[in-house]
This record gives structure tokens, sequence and C-alpha cells, in this order.
């Protein structure tokens, strides 16, 4: 018998409640929305219209996938960050809430003061935060840096599909070692590094243990080995008065700004996330 797309939905959502998933409404719908090809606003346009058993079977076969614990960002392909889509692969780390403020920092420091601003974002991943930089300023001119030339085909990818190009460009460049010469100077630099203690990663949830790439992810025995690098071999990519902002773990600010300010850092300071948690940390060149 032919179903709706609500029906189907409605299916799908309870399988996602029945085994614990927190957000099975939004979730049941994304997979609904990437099973028949439709975006978002006409899925719920088209709720109560019949679809085939072919979208029927799609559907179930990714809320399977989903059940195993695969993050359902990697099962559509996509995910939203700071108001702006993003495509996301298991070449780079799903964007986070908790990241979002680190953008929020940056354009709060820049707007009024440096709308030109020219930012660096290294370990880029996605492109996420110097895409929605360069979203929120549209004078800036931002460069998204990473090792990892897989990241970097997604990066691309996400400066076309929000209409970046030619103000943001990408480089495929190590963190962990200096920067080359032709790079230039620039007023901001943000970083998302992977900051995980390497022992911890193991006791990571499954769907970021099991899926997620665990080069973002391990920050060396600590924790702080890519705040130690960058602090130490970019600090003169920033001009003088520009700003270094990091996102950094739970625990890990007053670490990370003692480093800051023994690399002669200026104004340190931190941001506490929704949770009151100091979620990111700034100082001036």
């Amino acid at each position: 018998m032919p179903k709706t797309y609500n029906d189907i939905y409605i299916d799908a959502r309870k399988k996602l409640r029945d085994s614990g998933i927190e957000a099975a409404s939004l979730e049941a719908r994304l997979i609904m929305a990437h099973a028949a090809g439709k975006s978002m606003d006409l899925l719920l346009r088209d709720m109560g219209l019949y679809t085939s058993d072919t979208v029927a079977e799609k559907v179930f076969e990714l809320v399977g996938r989903r059940l195993e614990g695969e993050p359902v960002a990697y099962i559509t392909g996509q995910w939203e960050f700071y108001g702006m889509p993003v495509t996301v692969t298991k070449d780079v780390l799903i964007p986070r809430n908790d990241t979002e403020l680190l953008v929020e920092t940056a354009i709060t420091a820049l707007k009024g003061r440096k709308m030109d601003a020219r930012v660096i974002d290294l370990c880029t991943g996605s492109g996420c935060i110097g895409c929605a930089i360069a979203k929120e300023l549209p004078a800036t001119h931002v460069l998204l840096a990473d090792n990892s030339r897989a990241a970097l085909s997604v990066a691309k990818q996400n400066v076309l599909k929000n209409r970046l190009n030619p103000r943001v460009t990408c480089i495929e460049l190590d963190a962990m070692a200096a920067p080359p010469m032709m790079i230039g100077s620039f007023d901001m630099l943000t970083c998302n590094p992977p900051y995980i203690p390497r022992a911890d990663i193991q006791k990571l949830d499954a769907s970021v243990r099991d899926y997620e790439p665990i080069e973002a992810l391990d920050g060396g025995e600590d924790g702080l080995d890519f705040y130690r690098a960058i602090l130490h071999k970019w600090h003169n990519v920033v001009r003088i008065g520009g700003l270094m902002i990091f996102e950094v773990g739970i625990g890990q600010a007053e670490d990370v700004m003692v480093l800051m300010r023994e690399s002669g850092l200026l104004n340190v300071g931190s941001v506490k996330d929704t949770q009151g948690i100091d979620r990111v940390v700034f100082g001036n060149v």
C-alpha cells in the first residue's frame, strides 16, 4: 500500500526515537529530505503526498546506518553551521555548535573595526569557520589552510556552495610547521585544532571515535601540541595588534592562555559557552 512522506517520516522517527536518539524528529526529517532529493522546505510542503516504494526503502536503509552509529551528517553529506549549509564527508569533522562561539568572537572583534581584514583559518577541515566569517563580513579575505588534501577538497566545495569565491581561498599547509614566506601577513588567525589528549580518544562516543577522522581529534599526549606549535611558529604572520583566536577543549583554557602569554600575546582572555565552559581563548599580537 502506498505511503505518504508523512507516513514514512513517522515510522523513521519512531525507529530513531526507540533507539534513544534525542534529535529523532530532526534526524528523521534530514534523512527523509536526503532520500527524496528534496530541500527541507519542499519536503515539508509535500508531506501529505504519496511517494514511491523506492523512497521508503532508501529512508529505511539510511535509518539502519544511523542505528548502527553513523552520524546523520555523514549519511546525508550535509550539515548546518552558523545558519550556513555545509558539505561534510568522513574526511572532516562535523561542525559543532560550540565552534559557532569562535566565529562569533572573531566577527565581534572585526565588526566596525577592521571590516576588510585578512584572516587565516588553520586546521580548517570543512572550512566552516572561515566561510562563516567571510559570509558575515563581506569585505574580508579569508585563507583556509589544512594539511589534508581531502579536507581541502571539502572546504573548496563549501566556498563554492556559499558563493564566497574569490574572497575565500584554500591552501595546503601544515599548522605544525613554520609558515611559508610567501603567505604574507594577517589581521587575524583562527583555529579549532585537534585537542583531544591521545589517551582519551578511545573514551569518546562511538559515533565520534569510529566515524570522524582521528587526525582531526588527536592533540598529542596532553592535547596541547597544536597550540604550542602554532603559537611558536605562526605568531609572526599576524600583524601587530592583530588577534589569534582558538577553540579549546573542556578544562584546557587556562593552560592554553598560559602558553599564549608565554609566546608574548597581550590582552589574553577567554569566552564561555552557553554551559559556562571556557570554550574560546584569544590574545593580541
